[in-house]
């Protein structure tokens, strides 16, 4: 999962929840002693939710059919494709636009740790929450993302890959969100 399911998952908590769900990717280390607690909880969170989804079979699979040369960096790829199913799922509905803004307020408000501090400010001024909804901007998300990982730009390279297995990643999608929800006990106002 990316920025917008994580924040889908957590609305209801705090905005310290929220913030740590959105910036745990930028934080290492398992000592969180220097985040206020409600932050540090909502990265833990994160990757609770990270390690459950990685596990799951329909996200395996997916990975299985990615291409064997870029397989090792698809689970990037797929966790940004999940977030466009979503934010194509919910577009205009009033419980996405008000966590989009949340999130916006947050992160234009404080900054983000390690190597999100320089991309947090582009995903708020680029719109990129509500811009995933558009499986091209998706696309382009996925391959400049891969502009910042050194060597080939191999998230580039499953591009390709995603746009002709899109119809049973969205199956993957639709099977993974709701037993996500069951996982944590949630009800799913995306639905």
């Amino acid at each position: 999962m990316n920025f917008l399911a994580h924040a889908w998952l957590v609305s209801a908590g705090s905005d310290d929840f929220l913030y740590g769900n959105l910036i745990a990717d930028g934080v290492k280390g398992q000592d969180l002693s220097a985040w206020p607690d409600a932050t540090a909880q909502g990265i833990q969170h994160h990757r609770r939710v990270d390690a459950w989804v990685d596990r799951h079979p329909n996200v395996t699979g997916a990975r299985r059919r990615a291409p064997t040369a870029q397989r090792r960096y698809a689970g990037i790829a797929l966790d940004m494709v999940w977030d466009h199913f979503l934010a194509r799922d919910t577009a205009g509905m009033v419980a996405q636009e008000e966590i989009v803004k949340r999130c916006y307020r947050l992160l234009s408000a404080r900054s983000a740790p390690n190597r999100l501090a320089g991309m947090m400010p582009l995903l708020v001024q680029h719109d990129w929450l509500r811009g995933y909804a558009d499986f091209e901007f998706t696309c382009r998300a996925v391959a400049g993302i891969g502009r910042r990982l050194s060597g080939p730009n191999q998230l580039a390279a499953l591009v390709p890959w995603l746009r002709d297995d899109y119809q049973a990643l969205e199956q993957d999608f639709q099977t993974l969100w709701p037993e996500l929800f069951d996982t944590l006990g949630l009800t799913d106002a995306s639905a």
